[in-house]
């Protein structure tokens, strides 16, 4: 199966070829599933964040999810199923979710994948990673891990998630 292929999920994989960053969140919570878009919580940062950060050249609102493609940004998730927090997600969520990474890295070679929580990559990895730069890699490819965007993770003030989201943008840069 090609990453390209279709994935089961009420959200789609937003990929392509020589991306600068894919951002791999947990999962899709309800709101993202029923928009069919990523992080479409309205009270989630991670727009606004990624355009504070650089990434983008404008505030891009959820469904505005592909049009990322030509600023060189992807969207993944580590696992697929749709739930109420993530929490309630089982380690069978993430079966495979190592593997399909790898094949995203191996297939479409982006720069980085950038981990929007220490949970997305411990799902995947079944490893407690530190927030940064990862000393694991997917072949080329650099792995980093973020503060989660969530509002459910509103105990890391807006300054601090901003830092990490500078670091990474600043490392992609470095890597083009």
């Amino acid at each position: 199966m090609s990453v390209a292929d279709r994935t089961p999920s009420a959200v789609p994989d937003v990929l392509a070829p020589g991306l600068r960053v894919v951002f791999c969140g947990i999962n899709p919570g309800r709101v993202s599933a029923a928009a069919r878009a990523h992080f479409a919580n309205p009270r989630n940062d991670f727009w606004r964040l990624l355009h504070a950060a650089g990434f983008t050249s404008r505030l891009y609102e959820p469904h505005e999810q592909f049009s990322l493609l030509a600023e060189g940004i992807g969207l993944t998730n580590a696992a697929y199923r749709t739930t109420r927090g993530s929490g309630d997600l089982r380690r069978r969520d993430f079966a495979g979710a190592a593997e399909r990474l790898e094949r995203v890295a191996r297939e479409l070679a982006p720069g980085w994948i950038g981990f929007v929580g220490k949970e997305a990559y411990r799902g995947a990895f079944g490893e407690r990673p530190e927030l940064g730069p990862q000393q694991r890699t997917l072949g080329e490819t650099r792995l980093f891990v973020l503060p989660s965007t969530s509002p459910a993770n509103a105990a890391v003030p807006w300054g601090e998630r901003l830092r990490w989201f500078c670091e990474l943008a600043r490392a992609s840069e470095q890597t083009l």
